[in-house]
């Protein structure tokens, strides 16, 4: 199940939003405790979104975030560059090297079995050792380049 990092509340960090940019992040909320309930859940104050960390052992990995604006309301992914988009859904480049996110807007659907499947690809791309995450980053760079002139 879930469990919260209650440092501020998160209802009361979503109070500062526009009623239809928290539901938005409402939605967003029961579809990554759906998808990941392990997940730990708190308000980052620092950074202004609701973070979700993955328990390993006596520590925990930070995976995704939701971050709110007046008119818009995000899902991000803290090691995004690391995980697949075919369909170039992913927000962030040339913006951030590591973060990737998606935006979401009033009268969007909310695709949850992809939105299911990325949150797994987020976990399992922050799990990832420094060393894998590194020889990730090599074969999609040498993908990019195989056939290409030397």
């Amino acid at each position: 199940m879930t469990t919260t990092r209650e440092t501020v509340p998160v209802e009361l960090f979503l109070e500062g939003y526009p009623t239809p940019m928290r539901a938005i992040a409402d939605e967003l909320r029961r579809i990554v405790r759906a998808t990941i309930p392990e997940s730990i859940e708190a308000v980052k104050p620092g950074w202004r979104v609701i973070g979700y960390d993955f328990p390993v052992g006596r520590r925990s990995v930070f995976y995704a975030w939701i971050g709110l604006e007046q008119i818009h309301v995000h899902l991000g992914f803290h090691w995004g560059v690391l995980m697949p988009d075919p369909d170039r859904l992913l927000e962030g480049r040339g913006v951030t090297k590591r973060v990737r996110w998606l935006t979401f807007v009033l009268g969007d659907r909310l695709d949850r079995a992809g939105l299911a499947a990325m949150l797994h690809d987020a976990r399992r791309a922050a799990l990832l050792t420094p060393g894998e995450r590194f020889a990730v980053t090599i074969d999609r760079d040498l993908d990019v380049t195989i056939g290409a002139p030397i």
